[in-house]
């Protein structure tokens, strides 16, 4: 990469490359340069005039040049049939490669950390058991623990408003019937995927069985480094 494509230091190691016989693609603003004739691909970055006021600072042909190399990556991507495993695989590192790696079940509150209900307990003492378990929702089940629904501050909050004592009525008036899902066994990635699409900040999990065994606090993401 060389917009005058006469920069000593690249102009020095053509011999070696050709000497391997390495097949070189260049990045240059002019195409009659040594480094392009001596280039098996030459990509044109020429730009009429830089934004530097005095034309002088490299500025208008550097992003020319960053926008070619990121449009040249995107087709190497498409052509080698490069997928969502093979950046997790080579960037661990990352959120995305984080959210990649890690299934719903290394992600979720699951156990104790998870406020579990019945449609007839009082609104109060769902809200008891939310706080307890420091959770912005809980999870309504029936006798057999089949997911039923959930109920969260922000049902709470709207309904209060409208009806004080609904705290001494049952939950089941007030919850959401039919929420949103994911299973336990899918990748931490979509999670991200259903909480955007959807705009809301907690995630039921469930088994097989339609049977709830975690939820997702959004918050909990945060602090895993997946948002």
């Amino acid at each position: 990469m060389s917009y005058s494509g006469e920069t000593a230091e690249l102009l020095n190691i053509l011999p070696a490359l050709k000497r391997f016989n390495v097949q070189i693609i260049a990045f240059t603003g002019d195409l009659s340069s040594t480094l392009a004739k001596h280039s098996d691909v030459v990509l044109d970055c020429s730009v009429e005039q830089e934004a530097c006021p005095l034309n002088l600072a490299p500025t208008s042909s550097t992003t020319v040049l960053l926008a070619l190399g990121d449009a040249l990556a995107m087709v190497l991507l498409q052509a080698r049939g490069f997928q969502k495993e093979d950046f997790a695989k080579f960037h661990p590192g990352g959120s995305l490669g984080r959210a990649l790696l890690q299934r719903v079940t290394d992600v979720m509150r699951g156990g104790d950390r998870m406020p579990t209900v019945t449609p007839d307990t009082e609104v109060l003492a769902v809200l008891h058991a939310m706080n307890q378990c420091r959770a912005g929702v809980a999870v309504v089940v029936d006798r057999s623990g089949l997911l039923k629904g959930i109920f969260t501050h922000g049902d709470f909050v709207r309904a209060f408003e409208d009806r004080p004592a609904m705290v001494q009525e049952a939950v089941g008036s007030y919850m959401v019937k039919h929420p949103i899902t994911i299973r336990s066994d899918r990748l931490a990635v979509e999670v991200l995927t259903i909480l955007d699409q959807h705009r809301i900040d907690d995630l039921i999990v469930i088994d097989e069985s339609n049977r709830p065994v975690g939820i997702i606090d959004s918050q909990d993401l945060t602090k895993v480094k997946l948002l």
